[in-house]
């Protein structure tokens, strides 16, 4: 068969303009708080934010336990190395961290904590 757009083909299309799309607000509700997100960095220096891959988090989803912080993400308690700690005036008023992944679990890349933290 020879169609144009077969599924593998709007799979790559889709992936491409993922890749190629530029990034929006990281809140769309408050998009003069996108140069402060884009600002934030941890305490070793690593630049937390590459567009919108920001996750806000509610109370519950996150704590304080042995000293440590620890974020709730994709249905797994994960604890937050001091180095990946963004120190400063949280402007958002609730936690925010950034994650990526080892291994298929979600690591913390950097985390403010909220307003109550």
């Amino acid at each position: 068969m020879n169609h144009l757009l077969t599924g593998t083909n709007l799979v790559c299309i889709s992936a491409a303009l993922v890749w190629i799309w530029p990034a929006n607000a990281h809140d769309h509700t408050h998009p003069e708080l996108d140069d402060w997100y884009k600002s934030l960095r941890s305490e070793q220096g690593e630049w937390c934010c590459d567009g919108a891959d920001v996750n806000h988090l509610t109370d519950p989803q996150w704590t304080i336990k042995d000293g440590q912080y620890q974020v709730f993400l994709e249905g797994e308690w994960v604890k937050v190395p001091p180095e990946k700690l963004v120190k400063g005036n949280n402007r958002a008023g609730f936690a925010l961290a950034w994650r990526m992944y080892i291994d298929g679990h979600p690591v913390v890349r950097c985390f403010m904590p909220g307003a109550s933290g």
